[in-house]
């Protein structure tokens, strides 16, 4: 704007200057003979090109003023689409090593210390017996004393259930989840991530009767004789691998589920 008021003045002063000049030269036309009226004549014409040329220039700066252009928005990149896990008819873990444990119930601890160290975290069974809470209710923390005789159920020696186990993996440093109602299908999900594993079952994988146990602060946790921990590592149409103590076998599917069901489906595994 004050670009063109500048212009604008501009013209007004030459038009101003041109047009007395031309009256100066009017009055000299009847003092002058033919050759000074002969000079004289162009001088309109002069101020008239100047006019049109002026003119000219004020007509180009309006044309040349840059007029503002819309741009079209950016689109926004949609977020990538999570890819969804294939899980394969069969998979097997290489590299885990399990162990004998070292206290009569103390299964749940030797596979815990196993699990770990398949992450490359040194636990020793001693510091992660010692860690793990202690209950009258295993649903809460250790019940008995891990050296006292297999086979029992609370409130005398018994062992603990997942989610106290996952919680104490986690003070050392491996995350994991752990509770009960694991379906089958979730099981092979982690195996076919070579996420060994940690479930309850009955013995060697035997099936027994769940009992109700009402701990002292009256809550009801299921629990049954025998109660025992393996490492699911594998996994095809018909059978499932574990290591128990230390040992591979494979089981029928079907057996498997059975003895996994009396204890609710639990299971621990790397978050």
């Amino acid at each position: 704007m004050k670009q063109n008021r500048i212009i604008n003045l501009l013209f007004v002063s030459i038009v101003g200057v041109l047009l007395v000049l031309a009256g100066v030269g009017s009055m000299n036309k009847f003092k002058s003979m033919n050759a000074t009226q002969a000079q004289n004549i162009p001088t309109l014409d002069v101020a008239l090109s100047v006019t049109q040329t002026m003119h000219a220039i004020f007509s180009a700066t309006e044309t040349a003023r840059p007029t503002s252009t819309s741009m079209p928005p950016t689109a926004t990149p949609a977020p990538p689409t999570p890819t969804t896990l294939v899980v394969p008819e069969q998979t097997y873990i290489r590299g885990f090593v399990g162990h004998r444990q070292a206290y009569s119930i103390g299964c749940e601890t030797s596979v815990a210390v196993d699990l770990a160290a398949f992450y490359d975290v040194a636990i020793t069974e001693y510091d992660f017996q010692t860690t793990l809470p202690l209950s009258d209710n295993p649903d809460l923390g250790f019940v008995g004393d891990v050296n006292g005789p297999w086979g029992q159920i609370p409130p005398y020696a018994y062992g603990v259930h997942a989610a106290p186990v996952a919680e104490t993996l986690a003070k050392f440093g491996v995350p994991a989840e752990g509770g009960k109602g694991y379906t089958f299908e979730q099981i092979k999900a982690q195996l076919a991530q070579s996420k060994p594993v940690i479930v309850w079952v009955i013995g060697h994988m035997e099936y027994s009767d769940p009992v109700e146990y009402v701990d002292k602060q009256g809550v009801t946790s299921i629990v049954a004789p025998y109660e025992h921990v393996v490492v699911l590592t594998g996994y095809n149409a018909d059978t499932v691998r574990y290591n128990n103590n230390g040992r591979y076998a494979d089981v029928q599917i079907e057996t498997f589920l059975n003895s996994w069901a009396v204890l609710g489906n639990m299971a621990v595994f790397h978050e």
